[in-house]
């Protein structure tokens, strides 16, 4: 286990639901990646790399709803501005999406 955070630390994430709904290669990355445009309702349209060109194809992507942190500061990877930190789950180095399983409205917050 990782180092023992607080409630009060864990509060401070922000999680939402968004729908990807542009997904573009990033041939810059270091590692194989995407570059996704995200709908996140009322808090706008934010893009993020993610390494995930092993178990998601671009199609597969497409108007696929996620889970992203949504208040970490921009990160500058390679030429591109990532926005959001989409989560997922490893599995033998590969990454899988968490994701609703119904349709939830863009921006709703995951508690």
């Amino acid at each position: 286990m990782e180092k023992i955070i607080t409630f009060e630390d864990f509060t401070k994430i922000d999680l939402r639901i968004g729908t990807i709904l542009e997904v573009n290669d990033f041939p810059n990355a270091r590692k194989p990646a995407y570059q996704l445009t995200i709908d996140f309702g009322d808090l706008g349209m934010k893009k993020s790399s993610a390494q995930i060109t092993t178990q998601y194809s671009k199609e597969d992507l497409l108007k696929r709803q996620i889970v992203a942190v949504v208040n970490f500061p921009k990160k500058q990877i390679a030429n591109f501005m990532s926005e959001c930190l989409v989560m997922g789950a490893v599995k033998e180095n590969d990454v899988f999406l968490l994701h609703p399983e119904t349709k939830i409205k863009n921006g709703s917050q995951v508690s």
